[in-house]
C-alpha cells in the first residue's frame, strides 16, 4: 500500500500529466496514459521516412492545396470535403470555436471538445448505468428533451470505450438531418473496433447523404504517429471546409506529416494487419485484466480500457504506486467530468510484452 497522502499522490501525477507528452526523456517508463497504435510503427513506412529525414528536415512543406490533395488520396475523400490539420487538436479548436448555439456531448468524454466552449453552451448527457454504456436511441431520447444545435459523438468513446454500431450512427445522422442539427462524429479510435473496415463514415457517398455530418479522425492515435501531428476533418459542407482551410496557418502541416501522406498508400496493407493484430492483443489483455481482483474492466472497442478501481485502492493511489514503484504511467482521470472523483482510471493497450509487464505489476499489488 502507498503511505503518502492523496494530495501528494495527485501532485506527483500532475507533474507528469501536465507535460502532455514528451515522455522520451523517461526512456524506461511505460506510457499507459497516451493512446496510440502500438503496431503500425513496425511497418517499413518508418524506414522510408527515416531514409528521407535530412531532406524533410531542411525543406519547407507544401501549403493547403497540396496537402488536402494528399489527404484526399490517402483516405479516398474528395479534396473539397477534407482538411488535414496539425493533429486533430488544431481542427477541434478551429471548428469548436466557430460554433453557435447549444452543443450536446456525452460524458465522460474527450474534454478537448467541450473545453473549447463556455460551460453554458454545453448540454451534457451522462448514461445512467455503471458501465457508461449508451446507444443511438439513448442519445436521441435525451437530446429530444434537451435540444441542441450541434451533437457530438466520439465513437468509440473516450474514456469509456463505448461503441455505437454503424446502424446506430446512421440513425443519429438521419435524426440530425431531419432536425436541422449539425452532427460531429469523431472516429479517432474506430480502426481498433472489431470489423473496423466497415465501421467508418469516411466515405464520399455517406458524407453526401448526411450533409449536416462532419467526421474527425486523429491520425496520431490510429496510426501511432503522434509526433507527426496529423489529423483530418471531413464534410460535404464545402463552405465549412473552405472556411476552416482559411482559418489555419499557411503551413499547418510539417514536411514529415506531408511525406507520410505522400507514401502511405503503399503501406495500406501494413496498416490493416497492424489493426487486426491490435484487436487480438486487446482481447488477450482484457482476459488478464479481469483476473485482477481490485479492478472492474469495462468493455472496449478502442485502444484503451476504462477501469473502476475497487478497495483497497483508489485511482490516484494506484496510479502513483504504478509510477513510483514500477515506472508505469496511467491516467487517473483527474480532469474527467461526468464520473465520480477518484473512482476510475484509464489505461492504454500496448504490445503483448508491455501489457504483460503491466499485469505482473498489478498481480504484485493484489
Amino acid at each position: 500500500m502507498n503511505n503518502i497522502s492523496s494530495s501528494e499522490n495527485e501532485l506527483l501525477l500532475k507533474q507528469y500529466y501536465s507535460r502532455y507528452g514528451g515522455f522520451w526523456v523517461y526512456p524506461e517508463m511505460l506510457d499507459y496514459c497516451y493512446l496510440v497504435n502500438p503496431y503500425f510503427n513496425r511497418s517499413k513506412i518508418v524506414d522510408e521516412m527515416q531514409a528521407n529525414f535530412r531532406t524533410l528536415l531542411s525543406e519547407y512543406p507544401s501549403g493547403m492545396g497540396v496537402n488536402s490533395k494528399l489527404a484526399s488520396e490517402c483516405w479516398g475523400i474528395k479534396q473539397e470535403y477534407i482538411i488535414p490539420g496539425n493533429g486533430a487538436a488544431e481542427l477541434i479548436k478551429v471548428f469548436m470555436e466557430g460554433l453557435e448555439g447549444k452543443v450536446g456531448v456525452v460524458r465522460p468524454t474527450f474534454e478537448e471538445y467541450p473545453n473549447r466552449l463556455p460551460d453554458e453552451q454545453v448540454v451534457t448527457f451522462v448514461p445512467q448505468n455503471d458501465e457508461f454504456r449508451y446507444g443511438a436511441e439513448d442519445m436521441i431520447e435525451y437530446f429530444s428533451e434537451h435540444p441542441v444545435k450541434t451533437l457530438l459523438l466520439i465513437n468509440p468513446d473516450n474514456p469509456s470505450g463505448n461503441f455505437v454500431p454503424m446502424e446506430g450512427v446512421h440513425k443519429l445522422a438521419q435524426w440530425c438531418e431531419d432536425n436541422d442539427m449539425q452532427f460531429v462524429l469523431d472516429e479517432s479510435f474506430v480502426d481498433f473496433s472489431v470489423g473496423f473496415e466497415n465501421n467508418t463514415f469516411l466515405d464520399n457517398a455517406l458524407l453526401e447523404k448526411y450533409p449536416h455530418m462532419c467526421v474527425m479522425k486523429s491520425i496520431s492515435k490510429s496510426y501511432g504517429v503522434p509526433g507527426l501531428r496529423l489529423g483530418i476533418f471531413c464534410s460535404a459542407d464545402t463552405s465549412l471546409i473552405a472556411k476552416m482551410k482559411k482559418q489555419v496557418s499557411i503551413w499547418n502541416i510539417n514536411s514529415f506529416a506531408q511525406f507520410f501522406m505522400q507514401i502511405y498508400p503503399k503501406y495500406r496493407d501494413d496498416y490493416r494487419v497492424a489493426c487486426e493484430q491490435f484487436i487480438q492483443t486487446r482481447e488477450d489483455f482484457e482476459v488478464e485484466l479481469k483476473k485482477i481482483p481490485f479492478i472492474r474492466v469495462m468493455p472496449s472497442q478502442a485502444n484503451y480500457f476504462f477501469l473502476e478501481v475497487l478497495p483497497p485502492y483508489q485511482p490516484k493511489e494506484l496510479c502513483a504506486i504504478l509510477l513510483s514503484k514500477y515506472n508505469i504511467l496511467a491516467s487517473a482521470c483527474l480532469a474527467k467530468k461526468g464520473i465520480a472523483p477518484n473512482r476510475y482510471m484509464r489505461i492504454a493497450v500496448r504490445n503483448h510484452g508491455d501489457n504483460n509487464r503491466f499485469i505482473e505489476a498489478l498481480k504484485e499489488l493484489a
